[in-house]
């Protein structure tokens, strides 16, 4: 598995849909072999300005047991629309989840046809999500705070069939969040 700094000769590589899927299989093959190099632990920090304006900061992570940097740091503005009471300073947080959502998903399929031969000329992706305010606002304890139902619609050019499209969908780590529990662990420190 290639460690931060290291490079492929890529003339020797087989790419498909913009994969290095020689160095995928070589990565595969590192982690049956040591399979600790498959733990990794993703971060990001937050910090509140006014009202809905928060930055999430993300500079690093912990993959194929190390500490990499990312090659600059990646900064990303929250805010609410009016209509919330923000001043449309940034996308809202359930907005990021769709991207997040979004990003992932399109990764997975590219990546996931890749290991499995098969060619994508084109992707494209909607997604849209439903909240009832009554769940965030506590002015109903039966209504659920977050997203009642998430629609995701893809378009896909290339080789895979409806079926395998969306078999491969599923593969995405966010998908798996989105739609199985996880637990989240908060720990509060007042200063």
């Amino acid at each position: 598995m290639a460690k931060q700094g290291q490079t492929v000769e890529k003339d020797q590589s087989q790419i498909i849909n913009g994969v290095d899927v020689t160095q995928l299989m070589e990565n595969i093959r590192a982690i049956r072999q040591q399979p600790r190099l498959a733990d990794f632990k993703f971060r990001a920090r937050n910090r509140w300005f006014e009202g809905g304006l928060n930055r999430a900061t993300i500079d690093g992570f912990y993959g194929t047991g190390q500490e990499i940097a990312h090659a600059r740091a990646f900064s990303l503005d929250a805010d609410e629309p009016p209509v919330l009471l923000g001043e449309d300073r940034g996308a809202n947080p359930v907005e990021y989840l769709l991207t997040a959502l979004s990003a992932c998903m399109t990764t997975a399929l590219a990546y996931h046809a890749a290991a499995q031969g098969l060619e994508i000329e084109e992707i494209s992706s909607e997604y849209e999500g439903d909240i009832d305010m009554h769940g965030f606002l506590d002015l109903n304890p039966n209504v659920r705070k977050g997203f009642k139902e998430i629609r995701v619609r893809f378009k896909v050019r290339g080789e895979p069939d409806e079926a395998k499209i969306s078999e491969l969908l599923r593969k995405s780590p966010v998908f798996d969040v989105v739609t199985n529990p996880t637990p989240v662990k908060i720990t509060v420190e007042k200063k």
